[in-house]
């Protein structure tokens, strides 16, 4: 009961920091004049902007009417271009990132901050099961958690959910890795974890949205898989090489063997599939020296972060 009224008066469990609340929006008048009301209500010393990614409806009519920041984009350049916008626009020490359309509930935003506060670097809210739009997008989801999971070597129980919190030192310093379509929480949120920072899952039920999505799940959904790809080998590339270059050496094995019974000698094929795989492993190699001077300012900063707390 403390930090709920605590977050009422100051926008954050921390009297010391301030939160800003950044909200992307494509045609999403309707949702923002149910949303801004409560969130206003709820946190009256938060920053609120509503990047407005080129919207033809009334939503700068509606920003103007609950007196909050609009950031406008001359023509619709994503979610991502968006949410960089906005963050790069934000002054508080704490983002909160959530949907215009109607998905999220105001009311989880307390949880969340409530993570941020027990020293959780990011928030996120990971959808139920049964609140996604369609068992297609259940199932899509289903394999990018497990897939994100296999890459990061920690579970993640929801990839592309954009409700979350995130301290804004270290969202802001992962900018240039953000797409600007619609797979900013996936990047964001294995580079979180490639730099050693914590991340915690709390459960919430999306609401059905308001109007159409933008999203098709064929083309971006193809696209997440790839972000996931790129994103995953930056992050930790020998658990995407290795498994490759171990097939590559039984598959030349196999083919040797075959070879050497057939035909009693050493094939020109064998010997490129064995090439093949120390080519694969050795580019794994060099990715993980890569990947190590990447996150070397993001490593020095964890480490600062645990001898103050220390």
């Amino acid at each position: 009961m403390v930090v709920q009224e605590l977050i009422a008066l100051t926008g954050n469990p921390r009297s010391n920091e301030k939160l800003s609340i950044v909200l992307p929006a494509k045609n999403e008048a309707d949702g923002l004049a149910q949303l801004l009301p409560n969130l206003r209500a709820a946190f009256p010393a938060a920053e609120i902007v509503v990047v407005d990614d080129g919207s033809t409806d009334e939503t700068a009519t509606i920003c103007a009417r609950f007196e909050v920041t609009r950031l406008r984009h001359p023509y619709s350049m994503g979610n991502g271009a968006a949410i960089k916008s906005g963050a790069r626009h934000a002054r508080g020490d704490v983002l909160l990132f959530m949907d215009a359309d109607g998905q999220h509930d105001p009311d989880d935003i307390t949880q969340l901050l409530q993570k941020i506060e027990e020293g959780y670097e990011m928030a996120v809210g990971a959808r139920a099961w049964n609140t996604h739009a369609s068992l297609a997008r259940r199932l899509a989801n289903r394999i990018y958690n497990r897939l994100a999971s296999y890459m990061t070597g920690s579970r993640i129980d929801d990839l592309t959910s954009g409700f979350r919190a995130v301290r804004a030192r270290h969202f802001k310093r992962f900018l240039y890795l953000l797409p600007n379509g619609f797979s900013y929480p996936a990047t964001s949120t294995m580079a979180f974890f490639r730099s050693g920072l914590p991340v915690a899952y709390v459960p919430i039920r999306a609401k059905q949205r308001a109007g159409k999505s933008h999203i098709r799940l064929l083309h971006d959904g193809l696209r997440f898989l790839m972000i996931i790809m790129k994103i995953g080998t930056l992050f930790s590339p020998m658990r995407l090489f290795l498994p490759l270059s171990v097939g590559l050496f039984l598959l030349a094995s196999g083919y040797y063997g075959y070879t050497f019974i057939a035909h009693h000698r050493f094939t020109n094929m064998s010997a490129l599939l064995y090439m093949s795989c120390m080519l694969t492993f050795l580019i794994g190699v060099l990715g993980e020296l890569i990947s190590s001077l990447h996150y070397k300012e993001a490593d020095f900063e964890r480490r600062r972060i645990e001898r103050d707390r220390d």
